[in-house]
């Protein structure tokens, strides 16, 4: 079964500020987004050639966000668009999994070369063969189910909907609202779903069930900075200092995936334990391991205070009010 772990933050703040300055000047919902698409498309055709290359891992790194980032858009102002029938999150989905299974070998590889192998002896590091024996055998299979996708007739009619969607744009009467009268609808639902789960509450992250919760909890953080994120500038200071607190949030777990997966991996190579046959990176493991869950439960209640969440909402109203433009009354 293929190994699956969260990619590496990097890269990325360039394309958000490119999006988010390009759709700075528009006064209604459906403008805004229309600039979000637009770009997202943009940078999705621009890296194909590059990925199908496959001489760098980080053209598929930024496809894969770049794809993210659209289906985010397509679920988050869902109720403002008018899209044809060719052209939705669900259908974005199948080849969004398929650029996820070969960056995730890439990421577990490279946490392999740069985070744990410099600190093993040369007997442990020799232990590891049959790993990096699998993990490229993978990687050539994920890879050629990747080129299948982008070449496939079901996601290039995508990006042809899309485009003459984009060249001839058509919204709800919602999406014809000024984008200011709505910031907070357009993002607290998803804000308060993200806090109210269970997971915010484990004490402990080592077994089965919270690690599947976890990586439940850090994907919906990373969904709701997405949102935030599409809402900027018009959303304000208040929703910036969110996103920074929610992107460490996703680091922080997404370690603890990439560490609970790549232990998961290379014991079912080993015909003993981990930390039997491979002390010095049971070791390791464990050490970063708990680096990054002391991080994330010193954040989580940060975040959950009940000051920060109150403050968080009025701050959200706050920006609303300071960016919508002042009505005569009648």
């Amino acid at each position: 079964m293929p190994w699956g772990c969260r990619r590496q933050q990097s890269g990325q703040g360039g394309l958000r500020t490119e999006a988010a300055a390009m759709a700075s000047t528009a006064d209604t919902t459906g403008q805004h987004v229309h600039t979000l698409l637009a770009a997202h498309s943009k940078r999705l055709v621009k890296l194909h050639p590059q990925v199908l290359e496959d001489r760098d891992p980080e053209p598929l790194h930024q496809m894969r966000v770049a794809m993210r980032r659209l289906r985010t858009c397509l679920i988050q102002f869902a109720p403002a668009l008018d899209l044809p029938a060719g052209v939705s999150a669900q259908r974005l989905a199948r080849s969004g999994r398929r650029l996820g299974l070969a960056r995730d070998l890439d990421v577990l590889r490279e946490r392999l070369d740069t985070r744990l192998l410099p600190r093993l002896s040369d007997a442990e590091t020799r232990q590891l063969k049959p790993v990096f024996k699998r993990l490229k055998r993978e990687r050539r299979d994920a890879q050629h189910e990747l080129r299948s996708e982008l070449h496939s007739g079901r996601y290039l009619k995508l990006l042809q909907a899309l485009q003459g969607w984009l060249r001839d744009p058509s919204f709800t009467p919602l999406g014809e609202q000024p984008l200011s009268d709505w910031l907070p609808e357009w993002q607290w639902p998803w804000l308060g779903t993200l806090l109210l789960h269970p997971a915010w509450w484990l004490t402990d992250g080592t077994g089965a069930e919270e690690q599947e919760l976890l990586h439940e909890l850090r994907k919906g953080i990373k969904g709701a900075r997405y949102r935030l994120e599409n809402l900027q500038p018009a959303s304000g200071d208040t929703a910036l200092s969110w996103v920074e607190r929610l992107k460490r949030a996703q680091e922080l777990l997404g370690d603890l995936h990439d560490l609970a997966v790549l232990r998961d991996a290379i014991e079912q190579q080993l015909p003993q334990t981990l930390a039997t046959q491979m002390p010095e990176l049971h070791a390791l493991l464990v050490e970063q391991q708990g680096s990054s869950w002391s991080g994330w439960r010193a954040l989580a209640p940060h975040l959950l205070d009940p000051g920060e969440r109150r403050q968080l909402l009025l701050g959200l109203l706050q920006d609303q009010a300071n960016s919508s433009p002042q009505r005569a009354t009648v």
